[in-house]
Formats: structure tokens, sequence, C-alpha cells
């Protein structure tokens, strides 16, 4: 009987030859079998808003550009974040800003010791979701 484990050949008669490694492909789970738990959704929620923050840089500029540019440039980043595309980006933009921000300090917490037990850092997380979800809200609102 043979066993591959790490690309060698184990087991009776083994001459520990090199034979060709795994390829099933990754080793870990599938994330269809994680349990959706809040601490989970807000490390991986903190993660995508603060590449969305990243990856909006070049708006950001392109408005600041608009803003402190000619009379055109001004009126074209005007027009546009009053259009749909706009007020939604700005809505976005503005949740995802507040629920870094919230999360981060959530985050600091935890690396200052505070809160570390598991129930406290379940409803930790559980306030930072509410906050961003009403914090969506009243920008829905606003805008």
């Amino acid at each position: 009987m043979q066993c591959y484990k790490f690309g060698h050949v184990t087991g009776e008669g083994s001459d520990m030859k090199r034979r060709k490694p795994f390829s099933h492909g990754p080793q870990s789970p599938a994330a269809s079998i994680y349990r959706w738990r809040p601490t989970m959704i807000a490390s991986l929620a903190h993660r995508i808003s603060g590449l969305l923050l990243v990856l909006f840089v070049p708006l950001y500029l392109w408005l600041l550009h608009g803003m402190t540019g000619s009379p055109e440039d001004f009126s074209d980043a005007y027009d546009w974040l009053h259009s749909p595309l706009g007020k939604m980006s700005l809505w976005l933009l503005g949740v995802a800003l507040a629920y870094h921000f919230c999360n981060g300090l959530r985050f600091l917490s935890l690396d200052a010791g505070w809160c570390e037990s598991r129930a406290m850092m379940r409803l930790s997380a559980r306030v930072v979701l509410g906050i961003a979800v009403l914090v969506a809200i009243v920008l829905a609102v606003l805008l």
C-alpha cells in the first residue's frame, strides 16, 4: 500500500522516490462550508471597503481638479455629482468610509486587548455592521 503525501511516496517498501505533487487544487476548505458569522462578515467587509476607498482615489482626484479648475471643469464635475451614477458613487464611498472607520476602531480596540472575548467580538461586529446599515440609510435619504 502506498500513500502520497507532500509529493513523496510513503508506505511499505517505499524507497521515498520523488513523485508528482498533488494537483487537487487548493488545500483550504471551500468558502461554502464556513458559517458566516458577524465577525467573518465584518472582517471581509473591512477589506472590501478598504479596497473601494483605494480604487476611488482617481475619482477623488478628478473631482478635486474639477472643483478647482476652470468653470467648465467645475460644471462637468457638478453635473456628474448630481447624476444617478455620481450619487450612487457618493453613497457607496460614504458607506465604505464610515464602515471602514468604525471597523478600524473596532480592530484597534482588539489590538489593544479590549473586548477580546468571543462574545464581545461578535457583539462589536454586530454593532459596526448595524452602524453601517444606519449610515447607508441616512446617506440614501440625504442623497
